[in-house]
Parts: C-alpha cells; structure tokens; sequence
C-alpha cells in the first residue's frame, strides 16, 4: 500500500474513531436524548450515526486535503482540526455522560467557533477542503439550537 493510500485511509479514520470512542462512552445517549423534553424540528435518534458518519468523512478527506499540500498554512490548519475535534469528543461526554446541558451547551459555542477558525485555515489552504466543513458548521450550529432548547426545557 502507498504512502498517500495509507494516510488518505488515517486521516479518513481519525474522526471516526473519536466518533466511535464517544458513542462507546456515551452508549445509553439515546436514551436519555429520547427521555428529554424536546425542542421543535428534533430529529429521531436513529439519524444522528448517520449524520455524523457523513460528516466524520468529510472531516477526514478535509484534513487529508490539508495534509497533503505544501502550504506553510497546513501546520495551523490541521491544530485548528485537532482542537475542534477535541472539543467535538468533549461535548459528548459533557452532554450525554455527565448530562451537564449547560456546560455542553458552553463548549458547544467553543466548538463552533473553532469550527469557523478551522474552515478559515483550511480555505487558506485549500479551498475544497474548507467547502467540506460547511455541512459539519450548520451541523453544529443545529445541534446548538437542540442543546440550548435542551437547557431551557428540562
């Protein structure tokens, strides 16, 4: 296997694991999503894997986007990936794990604009690559809305 085959194939697992390793920590989340007072337009429990697979894809070939140029820029843009990634993990432990809604709600912010910092840096870089984050950005900025309507409602 190649050397470019072989980082396509980790920058594309990447987020997938952390995804992974959060749904594993978090593995009664839907339950507890379920059992909460919800906001209108919550979508059933059963599209959020489906969503977030999507968007842990794009997240990957985004990052292997970066990865893969020469810019001097790539070394900032790919941090910037990192910590929102981090923060993605964090939110779900926060939210589901510790049901702390408000602090979710907190990081979810943080999040977002690390999102906006990340998508900025990737379009320095390439733009394709910061085109790739814009369904994660309203993603984000939906779930937002649901976590902000979860705090005032329960």
């Amino acid at each position: 296997m190649n050397a470019n085959r072989k980082k396509l194939i980790f920058f594309l697992v990447l987020p997938l694991a952390v995804g992974a390793l959060a749904g594993f920590l978090t593995k009664n989340s839907m339950m507890i999503y379920k059992n909460l007072n919800q906001p209108p337009f919550s979508p059933p429990g059963w599209i959020f894997p489906i969503v977030w697979t999507i968007l842990y894809l794009l997240m990957g070939l985004g990052s292997y986007l970066i990865a893969q140029s020469y810019s001097s820029k790539k070394k900032e843009a790919l941090l910037l990936y990192g910590i929102q990634l981090a923060l993605n993990f964090i939110w779900s432990i926060v939210f589901f794990s510790l049901q702390n809604y408000l602090l979710a709600f907190l990081i979810l912010l943080v999040l977002w604009y690390f999102i906006i910092r990340m998508i900025r840096a990737f379009g320095s870089v390439n733009q394709t690559a910061a085109l790739m984050q814009i369904p994660y950005l309203l993603w984000v900025t939906f779930a937002g809305y649901l976590n902000l309507a979860i705090v005032l409602l329960n």
